[in-house]
């Protein structure tokens, strides 16, 4: 089953749909599902609906929200900031944890890019509930990445202006005044269950060599990563995108029994 779901918090409605396993009437583990930085609640060639329904025909039920200024949800991208998702994300899990559906002690975060980083703060954060854990590409590298935008073209625009043109989306100062300020690696360490990263070993926006720095700062011996060769940062090939499906909902189904 498929339904559109909202939750408001403060001022703010976030905009979802939620799946629920058709043939189970009793609780279900239950995924958060992270969109990353320009993306929404599907994301690009809709892989979290794919995953979402291949994970609905394992029996697990997910969650995916448009983040605050994104998709569906309230607010206008100008307005969005990391720690501004990191709210949303914890009020997203609070959903997860509270519905009538969820079965509490089987509760799996998955994120996407920026998505990802978000999960692994949110994972730490909440790990006494959190069981699972699978990042896709996770950006870590954000505030390096700002940084470097800070001395270009963008930077002057920014500072001149208070907002940069990115594909059409306003990105506000707040946003990058908000980033240089956040060590997500130091903010993701502390999570003490399995995680699985899956990166692709061409991915342009978060360099492959960011996972490996992951795993060996942060995750360690509770880390595995599926390599997807050639692969681009969403998967945009059928085949990158089926094995980065397959090897997730194999990995949750495992850890969310």
């Amino acid at each position: 089953m498929q339904k559109s779901v909202e939750l408001t918090y403060g001022a703010k409605t976030l905009r979802g749909m939620m799946h629920i396993p058709d043939s189970t009437s009793g609780k279900v583990p239950m995924v958060a599902i992270f969109h990353g930085f320009t993306g929404n609640k599907v994301e690009s060639h809709f892989i979290f609906v794919k995953l979402s329904r291949e994970l609905e025909k394992a029996g697990i039920g997910s969650v995916r929200f448009d983040f605050y200024g994104s998709g569906e949800s309230d607010g206008d991208f100008m307005d969005m900031t990391f720690s501004g998702e990191v709210e949303d994300a914890r009020h997203i899990l609070e959903f997860v944890k509270n519905h009538p559906a969820t079965d509490v002690d089987n509760i799996g975060i998955l994120g996407l890019s920026m998505g990802g980083a978000i999960a692994a703060i949110i994972a730490k954060e909440y790990k006494d509930i959190v069981k699972s854990l699978v990042l896709w590409a996770p950006a870590f590298n954000m505030r390096d990445i700002v940084e470097l935008q800070q001395q270009s073209e963008a930077g002057n625009l920014l500072s001149q202006h208070g907002f940069v043109d990115i594909g059409g989306l306003a990105l506000g100062q707040n946003f990058v005044f908000d980033m240089i300020k956040t060590d997500i690696f130091q903010s993701a360490k502390g999570y003490d269950k399995d995680v699985l990263i899956i990166h692709g070993t061409k991915d342009e926006a978060v360099p492959y060599t960011v996972s490996e720095e992951i795993l060996r700062t942060v995750y360690k011996e509770k880390g595995k990563r599926i390599s997807i060769d050639g692969s681009d940062h969403t998967f945009n090939r059928l085949d990158w995108q089926k094995r980065a499906i397959d090897e997730s909902v194999s990995f949750l189904k495992e850890k969310l029994r």
